[in-house]
């Protein structure tokens, strides 16, 4: 029998993937092995359609609410657009801008549903960044944000790239007036499972950002697997969060997850801890993505039963801080899941909930993935021994015509640069990133056993540990700090911290430098930027 053909005829990503030999081990999922075609529409949307739940609500957005029959109807509007005035073929990149919305999901799934590769990108990216983004996936059109046109039209512009640009704002706006003049394109593109669906980028800390690919059968290998065993979704969750959907932390959970498991998605560009919290109360979300700072502001601001209808909340993109963990435990009575992913595995590979949650841990690997903590050699280490961290599992790093590949990817594993131990029965402990890791005077410090540390003394609000040279010790341990106590009060709190922190742990891991901040700097997802903490 002769073997499906792709349909995607334009090549770009495809020919510049690393080369096989540089891939890393792929683990079969049952699943998603075997199929000779697979586009991620058909069971993130079409099926919804063909089983009759057209009439339950996919997502919502400020006072907007679409069925899945309406969403499905705009996206086979905006898909036929696509197709009929702008000649996008499957293959071509369409570069997505936009806040979290109901509008970005369904362009989404209108570059899926044709078989063209979406390249969703933060909101805050000015025009220098998206310029490097357009230079490394060749778009053959942009559909953004009416309010964030201008940093793209900069990006087109200097890039010397035609790159047709369609405007769209909350309902309306150009894309939605061409909608409405143009029939429904309702064939999905019959993608194979290896053909590309997205290209993702990391926020990388500096230099070039590295374009990371995934295919169809990742979407929803990623399903089958975090989706599956740590969520558990059905119908009736409302999922909301605050990763961007540029992020594939936030793409999986607030569009692939909900839309697999035929849930709702509630989508609003941006919130603060008080705007999250009553928009779970609002929504009656039932299950929460954030970070481990918005977990932490939310118990302090929690009243009544405004968690009321939430089943499970899931922490990740920083280190879930113990006092976090148990404030939280102690305010709703549930436990927070803790997940571990990266960009270049698409999503989650390690985590636990429920009655596998242990204190300190993240949890084993997610079923469908194996995960070793390896010496500098690529040799496993002893239980509770700090390694590098590797997974192997249905999805791994592809990057886009990048020699950081070879990095990543060694004898099959994804070597994610993260600093880990793991018990003898598989529990993962996070130490910190690999970059991260403090050496002071021939010691290994974590900078997230400090920072757990310190989050314990009362008039810590917020932390963050770093390393900062040293010509006596190599490295000494510098703690940035947000406190409510006045300026004044400060250098004896400094002294007050360090006492602390030596009474606790080991006295060597104490912070010989505490300097105060009136707020952390983090990215788009809210996760801490320690890379400006140690230019600082």
């Amino acid at each position: 029998m002769t073997p499906p053909v792709s349909p995607q005829k334009d090549r770009f990503v495809h020919d510049r993937l690393p080369p096989r030999d540089q891939w890393p081990q792929i683990l079969p999922l049952a699943d998603v092995s075997g199929l000779k075609t697979l586009n991620c529409v058909s069971l993130l949307l079409d099926r919804h359609i063909s089983d009759g739940s057209g009439d339950r609500p996919a997502v919502r957005g400020g006072d907007r609410t679409w069925t899945y029959t309406e969403l499905n109807d705009r996206v086979c509007r905006a898909a036929s657009v696509m197709v009929q005035r702008y000649d996008i073929k499957p293959g071509n990149r369409v570069l997505i801008r936009g806040g979290n919305s109901p509008e970005v999901a369904l362009v989404w799934l209108a570059v899926q549903k044709i078989g063209a590769v979406a390249v969703t990108t933060m909101s805050l990216l000015r025009d220098n960044e998206l310029r490097v983004i357009i230079d490394m996936s060749q778009p053959a059109l942009a559909i953004c944000e009416t309010s964030l046109m201008q940093d793209l039209s900069l990006a087109v512009s200097s890039s010397g790239k035609d790159v047709p640009v369609i405007g769209f704002n909350a309902g309306d706006g150009e894309l939605f007036d061409l909608m409405a003049e143009a029939s429904p394109l309702t064939d999905t593109c019959a993608t194979l499972p290896d053909d590309i669906s997205l290209i993702a980028f990391t926020s990388g800390t500096t230099g070039r950002p590295k374009a990371t690919v995934h295919f169809h059968r990742d979407v929803i290998a990623i399903c089958e697997t975090m989706c599956r065993h740590i969520i558990a979704p059905s119908r009736e969750d409302v999922f909301i969060g605050t990763a961007p959907l540029a992020f594939t932390f936030g793409l999986g959970g607030l569009l692939v997850f909900p839309f697999h498991a035929g849930a709702c998605s509630v989508l609003n560009a941006r919130y603060s801890p008080e705007q999250l919290l009553d928009a779970i109360e609002t929504y009656g979300a039932t299950v929460c993505f954030t970070v481990p700072t918005f977990f932490q502001q939310m118990v302090k601001l929690k009243t009544g039963q405004s968690l009321a209808t939430l089943r499970l909340a899931v922490s990740s993109g920083e280190a879930l801080p113990l006092p976090v963990r148990q404030a939280w435990a102690d305010a709703t009575g549930m436990d927070l899941a803790e997940v571990l992913g990266s960009t270049e595995m698409l999503h989650a590979f390690a985590g636990s909930t429920g009655q596998d949650v242990r204190a300190g841990f993240i949890g084993p690997a997610i079923p469908g993935y194996e995960i070793a903590v390896l010496d500098d050699a690529g040799q496993k280490l002893p239980a509770n021994e700090i390694g590098r961290l590797a997974v192997r599992g249905p999805t791994g790093c592809r990057y886009l015509d990048d020699e950081r590949q070879q990095a990543y990817v060694r004898d099959g594993w994804n070597i994610t640069g993260d600093a880990c131990s793991m018990t003898e029965d598989g529990y993962l402990a996070y130490h910190s990133r690999l970059d991260d890791m403090i050496i002071s005077s021939g010691y290994n410090i974590s900078g997230v056993e400090v920072e757990n540390t310190l989050l314990l003394h009362p008039d810590v609000r917020e932390c963050a540990v770093v390393g900062e040279a040293s010509e006596e010790r190599g490295q000494i341990v510098v703690a940035y700090v947000v406190t409510p106590i006045a300026a004044q009060d400060r250098a004896k709190l400094a002294d007050n911290l360090q006492d602390h922190v030596k009474s606790t742990i080991a006295p060597y891991k104490y912070p010989r430098a505490v300097r105060f901040l009136d707020q952390l700097p983090r990215n788009e997802s809210g996760k801490i930027q320690r890379f400006r903490l140690r230019d600082d």
